[in-house]
């Protein structure tokens, strides 16, 4: 059996504090099976379902926000894309080697070409950005707290939700697929 992976807005940050061990039983009270939680950042590996990943995604999001009282949005990626993603970084090894953080914004849809417009202007010379499918790479030359760049300058300019992880997470993440 594949996996599925979960990434959660707004678990863990904001003074919105779920145990794994909590979010762990969430995700099995929704009847998902052989649940895994993994840093406690909201990223969540069950067996993967036949159902709809929009169907899924709604189900999710509601039993979570039913349960915590708040908007949880998943993020949801089969083992396949998670792998995929990993192994096509769009940046250089020298431009990664050269920067601080390397992260990826997750989607639920590509963004509209208008989207990516406005992507493009918050480029500087600290951030770049490459968009691949319904994820967006982020390569930050400084460190993060030094960049005027940030989820809610993302969410707002784009106009869509998203979560972002780190490239190290994500690579240790796809490591793990086909060892459990």
């Amino acid at each position: 059996m594949s996996h599925a992976f979960a990434f959660l807005r707004a678990v863990n940050v904001g003074g919105h504090t779920v145990t794994m061990a909590q979010l762990k039983e969430l995700f099995e009270g929704v009847g998902l099976q052989n649940v895994e939680t993994f840093i406690a950042s909201g990223n969540v590996i069950f067996d993967r379902t036949d159902e709809q990943e929009p169907a899924l995604q709604r189900r999710i999001a509601s039993h979570l926000h039913e349960a915590l009282g708040y908007e949880v949005v998943p993020f949801l990626r089969t083992e396949r894309e998670l792998v995929a993603l990993v192994a096509a970084c769009p940046f250089r090894p020298d431009e990664i080697a050269s920067a601080q953080a390397l992260n990826v914004a997750f989607l639920q849809a590509p963004l509209s070409a208008e989207g990516e417009a406005r992507l493009q202007t918050l480029e500087s010379e600290v951030d770049a950005f490459r968009v691949v499918g319904r994820d967006v790479w982020w390569l930050c030359s400084v460190k993060q707290s030094e960049s005027t760049f940030s989820n809610a300058v993302f969410e707002k300019t784009l106009k869509v939700k998203s979560t972002f992880r780190g490239f190290n997470t994500l690579k240790r993440l796809a490591a793990k697929c086909g060892k459990s």
